[in-house]
């Protein structure tokens, strides 16, 4: 039936991941901080061995660091290695929209499109977590679309590393404004299949994030 969406099954381990990557985003664990296993899983209603697996994810992800003696701590990234991410990402996405302008099928496009909608519709709702989401998603849509899954894997492991980092930077509405009107240009040039528009505008969006998180490194 066209227009509902499928039911899927959750397995305990993603659940546990996804909530404590949530946490970590949003705050709720702060960079430096210690994850405790018993009240973190006491808070999330599981056990240590969920959570630990859990914890292992996150660690091959980038955002928390497993320490001897310390144990799991949310990661401090510097200005430094927030630049030096964006640069590759900003280098892998232009090529991703050069990529994805010239050989995406129209039924991909118009999937990125939906998602753009969509993603709208949250930030008319003021629904900054389930937007961030989507933003990300549509970003990573982009770089599939391109056809090249080496560029796909290198841009997924490292847009991971930074998503605490990128969540904080539409606290002030005023740069949350900013970095919607840029959606609405990449959007457009995606729709017109111009590879070198959207490459660019893709470019100056990155280049505008670490304006937008400096404050808040």
């Amino acid at each position: 039936m066209d227009g509902v969406q499928r039911i899927t099954r959750v397995t305990l381990h993603d659940a546990v991941l996804n909530q404590l990557r949530d946490m970590i985003i949003e705050g709720k664990l702060p960079p430096g901080t210690r994850i405790n296993e018993g009240p973190v899983g006491a808070s999330l209603g599981v056990s240590r061995t969920p959570l630990r697996e859990a914890i292992k994810t996150l660690a091959s992800e980038g955002l928390v660091e497993i320490l001897p003696a310390k144990g799991a701590i949310v990661r401090r990234f510097s200005e430094k290695d927030i630049r030096d991410i964006l640069d590759v990402l900003k280098t892998l996405e232009q090529l991703a929209a050069r990529l994805t302008c010239a050989h995406a099928s129209d039924a991909e496009i118009a999937e990125i499109a939906d998602l753009h909608k969509q993603m709208l519709r949250l930030y008319a709702d003021r629904n900054r977590l389930a937007y961030f989401k989507l933003n990300q998603e549509i970003h990573s849509a982009i770089v599939r679309a391109s056809g090249n899954n080496a560029l796909t894997q290198v841009h997924e492991q490292l847009q991971a590393r930074i998503k605490r980092v990128r969540f904080i930077g539409n606290e002030l509405p005023e740069r949350w404004a900013g970095a919607v009107a840029e959606h609405e240009e990449m959007n457009l040039a995606l729709l017109a299949r111009d590879g070198e528009k959207l490459s660019e505008v893709l470019g100056r969006h990155l280049d505008k994030t670490l304006d937008r998180v400096r404050d808040a490194i």
